[in-house]
Order: structure tokens, then C-alpha cells, then sequence
């Protein structure tokens, strides 16, 4: 809301928005923006036209992305562990429209953005990030600033102001993306809009299984940034992968403590039951092994209360981007 009531509402340019959100939850960020004033917002509709002045909201459990002239929504596999997820926007932005694309990588936790400002550079596009010490949460904006050659770095304050200076400007960047790296991008770019599986020969197997699917991720060098995507879609930067296997450790961890637990409870029952036969031997090889599932699930309990609390590892995360007048 701050970054939409400096955009003015004659501002030659179309604005695309993700936030991350549940798939399951309502989004009232349209609203939210009218209330700045400036440029109009909406949820984007698939198909509808790209126009200037407008800002396009990734609706709930939907990638936004676009072509040369037409919004897409895609419910392709989740980037990041999110859906909607800022990559996918880039990567479409970058394909289709090149040079004339701003990206702009807000506050936010992790590193989703980070390969999709790549994908812009490397079609010619700009970079914007907001200032990591300006940011609440600078996780997003750091990352992009380790992987990718940022061409400004400015303050919440500044950045509409900023923005609005750099769409007035001729679009001087020459294209630097080669016909295989565009032809990557649009695959990825089907890849979000369901309309293609991920293939193998963008990158080579690694060692990691994927949190989602449990399938083989495939690992992708794009120069210094290394990224991850299984044979379905599935796609993840390291910081998110690592959040993502936390997870499912956790997941597993609570599942074992579970079935210790029952096992437990189980076990003491049988072992009062063996006593009340009288049949003492049996009733303490129970409440042994009792004892021991209480044991283990201790270790477990340990475990879980020492898991990490990072304040920055699970929050919103947005990301913008521009598409010029005269590429529309």
C-alpha cells in the first residue's frame, strides 16, 4: 500500500503484484491497494488484455504470468513452495517482453524473486530491490542482491518515485538473452501455467529428493545460482529447499512422536491387563518396552522444542513488475 499511493494513476505502465498467500485463504490486496488511490487493482482474469494504469493481482493459489498482450493465470506446480510464487511472473515478464521489464523484489522471506530478476537481467530488463536495512523482512532482498547485479537499491519511501522516473525513460538495455535461454524461459513459463511437465535437459540429477513429491530434483546452474526443479514442476532456490526438507523433518518428527506415544500408551495397558492375569514376566517385558517408547519419544520432544525460530522464515513476500507502453 505504501509502494501503490506513490504510483500516479497516469503512470504509462502496467503493474503486476504477488503476494504470497495460502491457497486456501481470501485476498482483499486488491481492495487494500484502492485504497492508495492511484492506480486502479484488480485480481487478474485470464485473458484479459494488458493495459496501462492498471494493477494485476495474483489471485489465491494461482501463478500470474503473461504473454506479448494477454494476462495468464496458471495453476502449474507450486515455485518456492508457494502458489502464487514472484519467479514465475519474472521468468513470463522476461520472455515476452524483455528489456521494457522492471522487476521489483520487495520485503519478504527467503529467496523467491531471486531467479526470476535473473531471468530479467538476462533479457535486458531492470532490477529494483527494496534496501534490506529499510526492508521488515530482508531475507528476499538480500539473496537477490548475493545472485543478481541490481541496478538500484532504495528505501520503501523512494521506490515509487523511482519506478515512475524509470518508465518515463527510453528503454536503452539491449536484450542480452540468447535463443536457448528464451526457449528455457518459456518452457518454465509453461511449466507455471500447467501446461507442460518440466524436463530433465535443463539441468543434470542431484542427490535431493523434492519435499513435495518426493521425486528426483534436477539441479539447474544459472551461472552462480544454483536452483532445483523435479520432473513435474516442483521448483525451489537452496534457501527454500532448506526450509521446505525443515519441514517435512518436522512433519516426520511429529509423526513418529505419534506412533511412540500410542505405542506407549498401548504397551502400559497390555502390561496392567498381563498383571491382573498374574502373569508378572509378561507384564514387565511390557512395561520395559513402555519405558523404552517413552524413552525415545523424549528424544524426539528434545528435538522438536530445540527447532529453530527463525523470525524471518515464515512471513509474506511480494514482488512487482513492469511491463513498458510500447512492448504491450
Amino acid at each position: 500500500m505504501s509502494l501503490a499511493r506513490t504510483l500516479p494513476a497516469d503512470l504509462p505502465a502496467a503493474v503486476f503484484m504477488v503476494l504470497h498467500v495460502p491457497a486456501y485463504a481470501s485476498s482483499v490486496l486488491p481492495q487494500l491497494l484502492n485504497r492508495a488511490q492511484g492506480l486502479h487493482a484488480d485480481h487478474a482474469i485470464e485473458g484479459e488484455p494488458i493495459q496501462n494504469g492498471r494493477i494485476y493481482v495474483a489471485p489465491p493459489d494461482h501463478h500470474l504470468l503473461m504473454n506479448a498482450a494477454c494476462v495468464q493465470l496458471g495453476r502449474g506446480p507450486s515455485e518456492n513452495g508457494h502458489r502464487p510464487a514472484i519467479d514465475p511472473l519474472f521468468r513470463a515478464a522476461a520472455r515476452w517482453h524483455g528489456s521494457s521489464v522492471i522487476g521489483v523484489v520487495l520485503s519478504g522471506s527467503l529467496d523467491d524473486g531471486t531467479a526470476g530478476l535473473m531471468a530479467i537481467k538476462m533479457s535486458g530488463g531492470l532490477c529494483l530491490v527494496q534496501d534490506p536495512t529499510d526492508a521488515l523482512y530482508p531475507s528476499m532482498p538480500k539473496s537477490a542482491l548475493e545472485h543478481v547485479e541490481i541496478d538500484h537499491v532504495a528505501p520503501l519511501a523512494e521506490l515509487g518515485a523511482l519506478i515512475t522516473r524509470l518508465v518515463a525513460e527510453p528503454v536503452v538495455s539491449p536484450a542480452s538473452a540468447t535463443r536457448p535461454e528464451l526457449d528455457a524461459l518459456g518452457a518454465e513459463a509453461l511449466v507455471a501455467a500447467d501446461t507442460a511437465t518440466m524436463i530433465g535437459q535443463h539441468g543434470v540429477p542431484s542427490s535431493f529428493a523434492c519435499p513435495d513429491c518426493h521425486g528426483v530434483l534436477w539441479e539447474i546452474n544459472d551461472g552462480e545460482l544454483t536452483r532445483f526443479r523435479c520432473r513435474v514442476g516442483h521448483g525451489y532456490l537452496g534457501q527454500s529447499l532448506y526450509a521446505a526438507m525443515s519441514e517435512r523433518v518436522e512433519e516426520a518428527l511429529w509423526i513418529a512422536l505419534r506412533a511412540l506415544k500410542e505405542s506407549s500408551a498401548l504397551l502400559t495397558r497390555m502390561a496392567e491387563r498381563a498383571s491382573h492375569r498374574k502373569v508378572s514376566s509378561l507384564a514387565a517385558v511390557y512395561e520395559q518396552r513402555a519405558h523404552d517408547a517413552n524413552a525415545r519419544a523424549r528424544v524426539i520432544e528434545d528435538a522438536l522444542r530445540g527447532g529453530p525460530n527463525d523470525r524471518d522464515s515464515r512471513t509474506v513476500s511480494a514482488g512487482t513488475s513492469r511491463i513498458a507502453p510500447h512492448e504491450i
